[in-house]
């Protein structure tokens, strides 16, 4: 494996649940908890994908406790199901990383439940997902990692049309995708804390690394590799951003970490396009927590989460 610059700990008896953990920044996450004892779960849209995440898992880490579960994020009916399936299985989650996401459609499109697709999957979904599995985050005290991106540096939520149903820009889309997962992920650190909910949530960002996200995706009507994404795998090569590998780590400080709750982490290199990770200063965007709270509860409401919508946090789901 990757020589990387953290230590995780023995994370034996944890059960982590990684969205998005079959190829990329998703699967070194779930490798390397893998490696340090976690069972993990893997939540795939691509069964045979996800076959052969395990098996690349399992080649790296010959002991690695590694399952599948079936997830669609841009269905809300998807997530409930895997939702209650692990609630049937009943075993706590100590970590749940919100990894998973879609980039830039050329074209808007929408979810099965109409929402924009990079809204409804990168965000939506894992407001439902977090929804969905509170009674089990809770039970394990987990740590909730939202993954935003640089991109939520720039531009803002877009509060009067969130499902950008009129003059959709993916670039801007996928930036107002992101900056409400950010603040949804403060927000759950803070209603955790206030109402003794007993989890803690933190925000990660990968830098800028060759992962899958701007690669051809015909369902998205994106026939080849974007520009941008051969530049960037020729710019890593020669080490002026990050790997897929150096990405990865942020999330997994995040995730590890004593007292991250609240604490944002990426890079720490210059422009915070690679290095060691680090925690980081909030971006503008996510330091209101009138937004915060205004993402929270519009989310919620969205996602159709009403474990999510009391101060008690629900300890049972129906």
């Amino acid at each position: 494996m990757a020589r990387t610059p953290i230590q995780i700990p023995d994370l034996t008896g944890t059960r982590a649940v990684v969205t998005g953990g079959s190829d990329g920044t998703g699967r070194v996450i779930a490798t390397r908890l893998a490696a340090a004892g976690a069972e993990v779960v893997l939540p795939v849209r691509n069964p045979a994908k996800g076959r052969a995440a395990v098996e690349g898992i399992r080649a790296q880490v010959p002991a690695a406790d590694v399952s599948l579960r079936e997830l669609d994020l841009s269905s809300l009916a998807s997530v409930a199901a895997l939702g209650e399936v692990l609630r049937a299985e009943g075993t706590p989650i100590g970590i749940l990383v919100n990894n998973a996401g879609v980039m830039t459609p050329p074209e808007r499109q929408t979810t099965a439940d109409g929402h924009e697709l990079q809204f409804g999957t990168n965000h939506l979904g894992h407001v439902a997902l977090v929804g969905q599995l509170l009674p089990l985050l809770r039970a394990g005290k987990a740590r909730v990692v939202s993954q935003i991106s640089i991109a939520a540096n720039q531009g803002a939520v877009q509060w009067d049309d969130l499902d950008w149903t009129q003059s959709y820009a993916g670039g801007r889309a996928y930036s107002s995708s992101k900056i409400a997962m950010g603040l949804f992920g403060l927000e759950l650190d803070r209603r955790s804390r206030a109402h003794g909910w007993g989890l803690s949530s933190a925000l990660s960002h990968p830098g800028i690394a060759p992962t899958n996200l701007l690669a051809a995706r015909p369902e998205l009507g994106r026939g080849r590799d974007t520009v941008g994404r051969r530049v960037v795998r020729a710019l890593s090569a020669v080490g002026l951003v990050g790997t897929v590998d150096s990405g990865a780590q942020p999330a997994l400080l995040a995730a590890t970490a004593p007292d991250a709750g609240g604490r944002f982490y990426g890079p720490s290199g210059p422009g915070h396009l690679a290095g060691g990770p680090a925690e980081q200063k909030l971006y503008s965007r996510l330091t209101s927590t009138a937004d915060a709270a205004r993402a929270w509860d519009v989310s919620v409401a969205m996602a159709g989460v009403p474990a999510l919508s009391g101060p008690e946090g629900a300890d049972q789901l129906s």
